[in-house]
Formats: structure tokens, sequence, C-alpha cells
């Protein structure tokens, strides 16, 4: 058979786009190289818990077409992101806010912490010149410490006074008893996990996992009219300019016979020494119950280590830095001369993308294609 377009990638941005080809009446095969649809959102029903294989996914935006877009395939709970930092033991509220703010020095007013930052703030004059310096003008020394470089210090495997100051253009800074870190009209979880979402994005769409697209290119070329691709962009052009870098994550995944291990989503580790960056804790994502509301008596935790992406690792985030925006606008120069193949996603456009930003590129690249 032939199609009219081949999609390499069943994440996000392939089954959203894919939904749309077929609803305009296109012929559409997608193809994954894992053995599972929905990209790094998979999750996996353990105990009837939803487990975020690939680490949490907490969906948020502020465009109402995404929100109703997302709400034709899924249901979505009312999941507020809270997460907690764990600094050696001490426990603060993310993002910085005056319950931080208190518990660091005790403060109860708005004025006083904004008095004890300003003051903190003055330790650098000019222009930041890397990222120690950029956190400390926006939030001072005593957060910096405690709540950003260790956590930044692990997430990207350089010092801070070695990272460029744009990685932290701006601290979230709330002088309001407000601890919900997304400050997003519309958030939630889909109910039953993202898997189940994609699922029915993709329904009556054949589908092909365990299918690797650059093993097998020129066969699969010859079955479709036009490919999106949503893999790295390099490994496309078989890194013939260079190798771009990414941040990748490892995960340590274990099923626990209590039903309550550290009462919170997501609890980072801010310190140095500790070796991982966070815990997530699978079940607060649906209120710690099935989906008959049953309370679950065992849990899940995921340990998340960062780690230097390498060949054959899970690339996660873009290391945006000036080198590789310039190797990677030298790769988009070859992405543009391929005439039969479209480029989009986190891995294929080389920019870190959230869930929300993912569908509304997908559905405009569609758009733009489709009824042209």
């Amino acid at each position: 058979m032939h199609y009219d377009y081949l999609i390499v990638g069943a994440g996000l941005y392939g089954a959203v786009f894919a939904r749309e080809a077929a609803d305009a009446g296109k012929s559409v095969l997608v193809i994954d190289r894992r053995n599972h649809i929905a990209g790094n959102v998979y999750t996996k029903n353990v105990e009837g818990i939803q487990v975020h294989q690939y680490g949490a996914h907490i969906f948020h935006t502020n465009e109402k077409k995404v929100w109703n877009y997302v709400n034709r395939f899924a249901e979505f709970n009312r999941f507020t992101n809270s997460p907690v930092a764990n600094y050696k033991g001490e426990l603060y509220s993310l993002p910085f806010n005056m319950y931080t703010f208190n518990k660091m020095w005790g403060v109860r007013t708005p004025q006083e912490a904004a008095a004890i930052i300003e003051e903190q703030r003055k330790e650098i004059s000019g222009e930041p010149r890397n990222l120690e310096e950029q956190a400390i003008s926006l939030v001072g020394r005593d957060i910096f410490e405690k709540l950003v470089k260790g956590y930044t210090e692990k997430q990207w495997g350089r010092d801070c006074k070695s990272l460029p100051a744009f990685i932290i253009k701006r601290l979230p800074v709330r002088f309001t008893f407000d601890n919900n870190y997304f400050n997003a009209l519309y958030q939630g979880i889909p109910i039953g996990g993202y898997t189940a979402m994609v699922e029915r994005m993709l329904e009556g769409i054949e589908c092909r996992t365990g299918v690797d697209y650059l093993a097998d290119r020129e066969n699969l070329n010859a079955l479709v009219d036009t490919v999106v691709y949503t893999g790295a962009v390099d490994a496309y052009f078989d890194y013939r300019l260079g190798y771009l870098e990414y941040r990748s994550v490892r995960f340590e995944t274990e099923l626990l016979d209590m039903p309550n291990f550290q009462g919170n989503a997501a609890v980072n580790y801010t310190d140095r020494e500790t070796p991982w960056t966070r815990i997530i804790e699978h079940k607060w994502f649906e209120f710690g119950r099935d989906a008959e509301g049953k309370e679950l008596p065992k849990t899940v935790i995921s340990r998340e280590y960062s780690a230097e992406w390498k060949p054959g690792d899970e690339p996660y985030y873009p290391v945006n830095d000036d080198r590789n925006s310039a190797l990677y606008a030298q790769y988009k120069k070859l992405a543009e001369q391929e005439k039969h193949v479209l480029f989009g996603g986190r891995l294929g456009e080389y920019r870190y993308y959230d869930m929300d930003q993912v569908i509304l590129a997908a559905l405009e690249k569609a758009e733009a294609c489709l009824h042209a």
C-alpha cells in the first residue's frame, strides 16, 4: 500500500499530525522505534498506578485551543503541580513563594522577604556573566545556595559558574502564599494516563512499533509521498556535521509495599551530595486512587539521575548553548533542502518544548501542509 504520510515517531507531535492528516482524508502510516506508542509521555499501569515511564509529565497551558484539543481525547483531572525541595532534610515549597521565604528566614510579610532578596542581589553588579551570577541577581545568595546550585549542577553536569546565564533568565519569585508551580490557566493529568490519550488520537490509523526508520529508510520512503520526522535531526543526517549535545535521564523505579512514600508527586533534592535530582511518586498524579476511586495500598517511586548523553542513550534536553545552536542552524539548512521530509518536535527541531507547545506546533504544521 502507498501512503500520503509516514509519521516517524508516535509521540505527541507525531500523533497530533497523524490525527489531523487522517481527518483530512489522507492515508497515514505511523512508526516508532520503541515497542510502544506515546513517546516520552508513555504511561504504564502498575498495580493500578499510571507510571510515567520517562519522567513526570504534567499538562499545563494557557492556550484554549490546545486545551480543547486534548480534551477531545481524554478527561483531565485537577492535579496541581506543587513540588517540594529537600535540602539536606530541610523542606521548602517550590516555586519560590512566601512559604519558602518563611522557612528560609522566618519572615511573615512580602515586604520583609523582598527586602532580604533586594539586599542579597547587590552582590552582583553589572550584567551577569554566568548562571550563578544570574540566579543571585534574581533571588539572592541564600536561595541560590540551597535551592538552585546543587540541583542545577546535577541537572547539567557542570559548575554553575561554567553555565551560561540565559539558562535561568527568569526564576519565578512570588510574594504570595501560592505554590502552584505552573502559572497556567489549564492544568491536569489525563485520567487513565497519557498512553490511553494517544491511543485515542491514533484510533483508526495504522501504527507499527519496533520499527527503526533510519535503519530502513529507503524501503519506508518508497511507501510514501511525505515523511514527518520527529527523531533527532543530527541522526537523520548521520551526524555528518557532528553531534548535537543533549542531557539524558536515567530512572530507578521501585514498587513499594506501602501506601505513601513521600506524600507528594515530586520532591526535588537540591543538595549536590544526593546523586538523584528528584523522586517522583506516581500515584499522587491521580490522588492515590485507582480508576474506581479506591485508595491504592502500594506505591511506585522513580529516582531521576541526570547524565551526559552519548550515542545509544535516550536524548531528553537539548543543550542550547552557542556551540549547539550554531551547529543546529547548519543542520536546519540541510533539513530545509529535504523536499519530501518535514522535521518537527523536540528532537527534530532541537528545542525544548512543553507538551502544549508540541501540540500547537504540530497543529500549525498540519494546518499549513494539509490546507495549503
